[in-house]
């Protein structure tokens, strides 16, 4: 199990020194609505500060308290190795899927991102 999946207070090392920035990643998280998506590049140009790889570490380090499955890849292929857990909150929510083709490996869908993605639109709205 990846240390995305964990929750936040399974990092005892970090629970006291929480940096701002992983602070404004997990906000922006936990702001994306049910059934939408934002990217790890999304994120970061919403915050305007540092890039898909820091979003990417901050939701590797501390995502596991704030609904990780929303903040994704571009190219709307599954969390490697949370792809089921990700997929069934996807089916939950009813997040926009495009089914997978035969040669797809495992056969899973990706998120079809031109419906899914979330564009941040109520962005002013309680953003420091």
């Amino acid at each position: 199990m990846s240390e995305q999946s964990l929750p936040r207070d399974a990092h005892p090392e970090y629970a006291d020194t929480l940096p701002e920035y992983a602070e404004r990643v997990l906000d922006v998280a936990e702001r994306i609505p049910s059934g939408r998506v934002m990217t790890y590049g999304d994120v970061a140009e919403w915050l305007e500060e540092g890039g898909p790889r820091q979003v990417g570490r901050v939701m590797a380090l501390y995502g596991g308290a704030v609904p990780w499955w929303r903040v994704v890849r571009s190219d709307g292929v599954l969390l490697p190795g949370h792809e089921l857990r990700a997929l069934g909150h996807y089916r939950a929510e009813g997040t926009p899927l495009k089914e997978a083709s035969r040669a797809a490996e495992n056969h899973l869908p990706r998120l079809d991102m031109r419906r899914a993605r979330w564009d941040g639109g109520d962005r002013a709205e309680g953003h420091t």
